[in-house]
């Protein structure tokens, strides 16, 4: 299951097949030669409370044996404080614990430098976002930890191509294909003996 924005749901990918859920459920299943069932509730302009509401019904239906969750930069958006960020994920990070999966099941990934794209003077000064986004993740990483999650660092990968072709979608705001790509390789490098493993077990 992946939870999340339009980041999880990859609003600026060319379609569905191009977002990053999409592309490491192709790739476990391929790994592994098992069928990975994807359940992408995420929603464009989500936050954290939006996730709440929205999203976590989703878990008790579905227990899903496998997660990420990619959420924040619409809380940065709407001006919430690192301290309510905070607040609010912890909820979402403590009703994915009670899923009881072992370590290693669940990801929890960084926001994107989002700061660098040409759009996102629409939000606030470059450097004020890079400063928010990095507190954000701070705050994110040490709850992740404390959880037995895995900690995926995308914010790095986010800018190591920056100008390149197709990088930047055209609406100038979110991530195009290549870029998708480049976080689906780098959270499949993170889950994927833990990930193989527990797939290998569910199919047996």
């Amino acid at each position: 299951m992946a939870l999340g924005d339009s980041y999880t749901i990859g609003t600026g990918a060319s379609d569905d097949a191009h977002n990053f859920p999409s592309i490491v459920s192709g790739l476990l299943s391929k790994a592994t030669g098992t069928r990975v069932e994807l359940t992408n509730p995420a929603v464009n302009g989500f936050t954290t409370l939006d996730l709440i509401a929205k999203e976590l019904p989703f878990i008790e239906g579905i227990k899903p044996e496998l997660v990420t969750v990619l959420i924040g930069v619409n809380d940065l958006v709407q001006n919430r404080s690192v301290d309510e960020y905070k607040a609010s994920l912890t909820q979402i990070y403590d009703r994915i614990r009670g899923l009881a999966l072992e370590d290693g099941r669940v990801a929890a990934i960084s926001i994107p430098n989002w700061s660098v794209v040409p759009a996102a003077t629409q939000f606030g000064e470059p450097q004020f976002i890079r400063a928010v986004t990095n507190a954000f993740n701070a705050a994110a990483k040490r709850e992740a930890l404390e959880r037995g999650f895995t900690w995926v660092d995308i914010t790095w990968v986010s800018t190591y191509r920056l100008g390149s072709p197709g990088w930047i979608a055209t609406d100038q705001l979110h991530p195009g294909d290549p870029q998708y790509a480049a976080w689906a390789e780098t959270i499949w490098d993170n889950v994927r003996d833990s990930w193989a493993r527990a797939a290998k077990r569910l199919s047996a």
